[in-house]
């Protein structure tokens, strides 16, 4: 185990923000963090949180309390059939490091989800998508101990009460959980996806052949066309979440706005791309201070080189504003604020 005082956190956040912890742990297995959080060697006596890659926080400031970090790694096969494959995957695992194994073992499913920074953990918190695939697509369980107890816990996939870039963990259970390990679900048969975004079109337009590794090949090369390199240009990849609209205000919207992206949802709801929205209120490319909007995707907000946390809400808050004002919709921080 790692107990670190006064430690910087600027490797730990992907603005990053210069900013520090009063204590930083990180443990490498279930046993050490039952010590963390309970028994003599206890590290949450106070306020703590805990983080993955950092990837989807904003630090407003030092942080006056524990930072833990996950460093539980391995990726083990549960079983195999023709058909599937299960994998027990530690919490502490580099998602896209995960995602590249799966590539290279031939397992479908999770392609849709490369280059998506953080760790594997966070996937089963935040139940991160791309490209028409989710985590909660390919998760099993979830592993977890329970903060109040020490005592471990799993979470079927139907108990962890998935949605779009939501889960129970996020919410009625924020803080009372730690993710150790994620099981999941894959496909040993060709399956894709190639439905959404212009995966299908990419792959026709260089005349590749389908497979796993061409279809993450440009997926990469998609999201690296739009996003800037977090350790160039620090940034947290999408800061808002697509908004879901009814129907009722969908059709209202699009009489206005005929060339509006959408995409249709169960039960008649349909989501709007936000960076659509951010762009057509001229937010794209934008300087706000240090901070910024990202000229080549309009979902990104930038630091420009110092920005602090609290520049970065402004510039969020009043491109909230704009959107609510032009459009009658509200857009959310898909980013929590620490």
């Amino acid at each position: 185990m790692k107990i670190l005082q006064n430690y910087s956190l600027k490797e730990h956040n992907t603005f990053g923000m210069d900013v520090k912890a009063s204590r930083f742990v990180e443990y490498d297995s279930v046993e050490e963090l039952k010590v963390v959080v309970g028994g003599e060697g206890n590290c949450l006596d106070g306020k703590w949180i805990h983080i993955g890659g950092g990837s989807n926080l904003l630090f407003r400031g030092d942080y006056d309390g524990t930072v833990l970090h996950s460093a539980i790694r391995g990726c083990e096969v549960l079983k195999q059939d023709e058909q599937e494959v299960t994998l027990r995957v530690g919490a502490g695992e580099v998602w896209d490091d995960f995602v590249a194994y799966t590539v290279k073992n031939g397992w479908y499913g999770a392609e849709n989800l490369s280059l998506i920074p953080g760790e594997v953990g966070a996937s089963a918190v935040q139940n991160i998508g791309a490209y028409g695939t989710e985590a909660k697509d390919l998760i099993v369980s979830v592993e977890t101990i329970e903060v109040a107890t020490g005592k471990e816990r799993v979470f079927s996939c139907e108990e962890c009460r998935y949605a779009y870039r939501e889960s129970i963990f996020k919410k009625e259970w924020k803080g009372r959980y730690i993710v150790t390990h994620v099981t999941y679900r894959l496909h040993r048969q060709p399956v894709f996806n190639l439905e959404y975004g212009n995966v299908r079109s990419e792959l026709e337009k260089r005349g590749c052949e389908l497979t796993l590794e061409n279809v993450r090949r440009i997926i990469i090369d998609v999201r690296q066309a739009k996003l800037p390199d977090p350790k160039v240009q620090g940034n947290a990849g999408s800061f808002f979440m697509n908004p879901v609209v009814s129907r009722a205000q969908y059709e209202a919207l699009q009489r206005e706005y005929p060339d509006m992206p959408h995409y249709e949802l169960e039960g008649g709801d349909v989501k709007i791309p936000a960076a659509w929205l951010i762009d057509r209120c001229g937010w794209k490319g934008r300087q706000w201070g240090r901070a910024g909007v990202h000229d080549r995707q309009a979902l990104i907000l930038v630091n420009r080189g110092g920005a602090t946390g609290e520049e970065i809400m402004e510039l969020a808050g009043k491109i909230q504003e704009d959107v609510c004002r032009k459009f009658g919709v509200q857009i959310s921080p898909e980013v929590n604020y620490i």
